[in-house]
Order: structure tokens, then C-alpha cells, then sequence
């Protein structure tokens, strides 16, 4: 069951004041729809650091951001490869020497339809490793930033979540087995979400088991402040098949995108909301809400609950520490 908290036309930037003095961190903005969503957040005042893998691309993005906004506009650059664990590494740690305060991360980089499987330099499958693997690693990395700014971490998700095999196939993560491009996308998004959702679990009784504990009297015990909030783009007209999508797919979506798909501004409004937006609750899901979720006014969309089943998610949770060598305190 699903609700609409944002009225008949939903919700829309207009909602945002001012974001001055609040600093937004995006993977993959140089393009797309973590490119519009760094022009929203800069237009309302707000600082962004964007991570992205191309340098070239990032100047021209950076560019094109201040041409529009003023030479002074604060947007930077830190060059990031989730597909490179070394790399996720080292530029988280170059973000927090540069970056005081985030109060979002938002994980929107994302590959899609790998037409041949394609391993990254870490063992994984490529959209895997990309999309869950190297988020997952980057938001350990930077959480206790983000806690001490009580900020916010948003997953960009997608409807191919509940498509495909609709479970983590721990015996064959790389489908070594039987590769196809749909079933290894669709479980790459599974896992994010999965995430996510367990990230909230895991923060609301991690503190609520301190505060309920002896052992907390006399020592901070005001809990997290971080809020994990879930969205997905809907159908954007976006460049995320052009790379990687066999040339048959390429071929499809560049005639159905003029069809069924929105601009890729209207893609970026639910990734904003989750940053900005007052009294998100967990376990909710939002985006497009029109045309089985793919256009049309952004508010919370049915879940299924498939995303919510704890028994994966933890195994997930042990799998990704394990694969990624990061360890999360709780």
C-alpha cells in the first residue's frame, strides 16, 4: 500500500528553499540525471562534490554548470572508479580532506545491460561491483562524515529490482554459470536496495539497543542522526545504455525513450527529494508513480516485499564485507 504524501501533482523542487551552506555528494554527475540533480542543488545555494570516473567528461559537466550559473558556482570534481575498490578507497579519502560536511551522499552512478559479462580488476561482476559493491564500500568509508554532518545517504535505485531472478544468487554472484545482461542488472539493483533497507535496520536498533543499555549512562547516547532513504529515476532519457547496452538495446530504448520516457530532470527529482525532503519515514520507496512507475509525479511507489527480506539482506551484508574488506561498526 502506497500513499500520496505529496498531493495530485507530487513532489517538485519548488518544495526546496534555501540549501546555502549544505554541501551534496554525487556519484556519477556528469551526466544524466546526477547531473541535473547537481544543477537543482547548486541553483538552491548548496555546494556539490561530484564523483565521477572521466575527468574530461567532469570538466565539460563543470563547464556547462558554470556557464549557467556563474563562474563561481561551487561544484568540484573528485575522480572516482566504482569498479576499482583502490579507487573507491582513495577517493573517499580525498574527500575527507576536502570536504568538511556532507549532508547527502547520493550513490546514483550506475551500469546497465552489460551485454557480455565483464569482470572488474577485483573479482566481481561489472554491474555488481559497480552498482553494490563499490557503493557500499564508498558509504562505510564516509558514513561517520556524514553522521557527524546528521546527514543523509540516498540510494538510487530501480524497478529492475523485482524483475529478473528476484533473489542474490550467493552460489554464482558473477553468473559464471549462465551470464545474461537482464538477471545480472536486475540482481545489481536488488542488492542496493537490499542494502539500504538494511542500513536502516541496522541503525535504528544498533542505537536503540545503546540507549536501551546500562552502559550508555553519562556517555553520548543521542543515537544516529543519518537517514537512508530509497528512490529510482523512472524511465529517464539518459545515456546509462549507450556504454555498456548491446547494440540491439541501444537501437530499442533510443526509439522507446521518445515514447515512454521523461526528461532526465524529471528523473533527478526523486534523488533530490531524498536529500531535502522533512519527514521521509523507512522502509519506503520513491519515484514516478505513473505508467507502472516509469513517468509521472514523484511519491512513495509500491514496495515489494521481496526488498525487505532480512534473511538475504544479512547474508548480503556478510557476503559484501567480506568481498569489499570493509567492516561497518554495526
Amino acid at each position: 500500500m502506497t500513499t500520496q504524501q505529496f498531493g495530485k501533482y507530487g513532489w517538485s523542487p519548488e518544495r526546496i528553499r534555501s540549501l546555502a551552506g549544505k554541501t551534496y555528494v554525487i556519484t556519477g554527475a556528469n551526466s544524466g540525471t546526477g547531473f541535473e540533480a547537481a544543477r537543482i542543488f547548486l541553483s538552491k545555494g548548496a555546494k556539490v562534490v561530484m564523483m565521477n570516473r572521466n575527468p574530461e567528461k567532469s570538466a565539460v559537466a563543470i563547464g556547462k554548470l558554470q556557464q549557467e550559473l556563474g563562474t563561481s558556482c561551487p561544484v568540484s570534481f573528485i575522480q572516482m572508479d566504482l569498479a576499482s575498490l583502490a579507487s573507491v578507497s582513495e577517493a573517499a579519502a580525498q574527500l575527507l580532506e576536502s570536504v568538511p560536511q556532507i549532508d547527502a551522499l547520493i550513490c546514483n552512478a550506475a551500469i546497465a545491460q552489460v551485454a557480455q559479462q565483464e569482470i572488474t580488476t577485483d573479482g566481481f561482476e561489472s554491474q555488481l561491483g559497480v552498482n553494490h559493491f563499490g557503493h557500499f564500500l564508498l558509504c562505510g568509508l564516509l558514513f561517520n562524515r556524514i553522521e557527524a554532518s546528521s546527514g543523509r545517504i540516498v540510494v538510487v535505485g530501480s524497478n529492475a529490482y523485482k524483475m529478473g531472478l528476484k533473489t542474490i544468487q550467493f552460489d554464482d554472484l558473477n553468473f559464471d554459470a549462465k551470464y545474461t545482461a537482464w538477471n545480472a542488472y536486475a540482481q545489481s539493483k536488488l542488492a542496493q536496495l537490499m542494502f539500504a533497507y538494511e542500513l536502516q535496520y541496522r541503525l535504528a536498533n544498533h542505537f536503540a539497543s545503546r540507549l536501551a543499555s546500562p552502559l550508555t549512562i553519562g556517555k553520548d547516547t543521542k543515537g544516529s542522526n543519518v537517514e537512508v532513504h530509497v528512490c529510482h529515476p523512472g524511465a529517464s532519457r539518459t545515456n546509462l545504455l549507450m556504454d555498456t547496452a548491446s547494440t540491439f538495446n541501444k537501437a530499442l530504448w533510443s526509439v522507446l525513450s521518445r515514447v515512454i520516457a521523461q526528461p532526465a530532470e524529471k528523473g533527478a527529482w526523486p534523488q533530490v527529494m531524498c536529500a531535502t525532503e522533512q519527514d521521509l519515514k523507512p522502509q519506503r520507496y520513491y519515484g514516478p508513480t505513473k505508467r507502472a512507475q516509469t513517468v509521472g509525479a514523484v511519491d512513495e511507489c509500491q514496495l515489494e516485499a521481496l526488498a525487505l527480506e532480512r534473511e538475504v539482506a544479512t547474508k548480503l551484508w556478510q557476503v559484501s564485507e567480506q568481498k569489499t574488506g570493509f567492516t561497518w561498526p554495526f
